[in-house]
């Protein structure tokens, strides 16, 4: 083993260090992932998913690309690890990995489209004198429309860390 000095970039995840705490993000994964869409010029938008979406598998409705898609949310899901305000968003369109739709795309491409107002986002853990658990949760309460059950995400951290959404 080489001792490679502390830790600056890792998998696609920017490690920086500070008398605050350590940041993390994923600009550069974020930027590249606007070139590969080709949505480098592209407006932002102010949430990730719209509001009452109503994303579901509609009869007669045209397919998107099922492998562009895959790659597209897969990036989107590894993103959500820095970027927790996406996570929602991401798991909703993840549900339709096996036969997606133009809809199903278009929501997809505006999580995009939200990210770019957003990419220098990441996770500060801060450096605290106690020890101290944070959790936050979101949920949307039987909103599957074809089976009624609920979608739940959270984000914790543990120990002497807790985790903050830092521009």
């Amino acid at each position: 083993m080489k001792d490679l000095g502390k830790l600056k970039y890792f998998l696609g995840i920017e490690v920086l260090r500070s008398q605050k705490g350590i940041f993390i993000n994923q600009k550069k994964y974020t930027l590249d992932l606007f070139t590969e869409t080709g949505m480098l010029d592209c407006k932002p938008a102010n949430t990730p998913i719209v509001v009452n979406h109503g994303l579901q598998i509609r009869e007669g409705t045209e397919s998107a690309d099922r492998g562009k898609y895959q790659c597209l949310v897969g990036k989107l899901i590894y993103l959500s690890y820095t970027i927790p305000d996406i996570a929602y968003a991401v798991s909703m369109v993840s549900q339709f990995m096996y036969q997606p739709q133009t809809d199903h795309l278009e929501a997809a491409l505006r999580i995009v489209r939200y990210l770019k107002g957003t990419f220098d986002y990441g996770l500060l853990f801060q450096k605290t004198a106690k020890l101290e658990i944070q959790a936050y949760i979101d949920a949307d309460w039987v909103g599957n429309p074809k089976d009624r059950r609920s979608t739940v995400g959270y984000l914790h951290s543990r120990l002497r860390e807790s985790c903050l959404m830092e521009k």
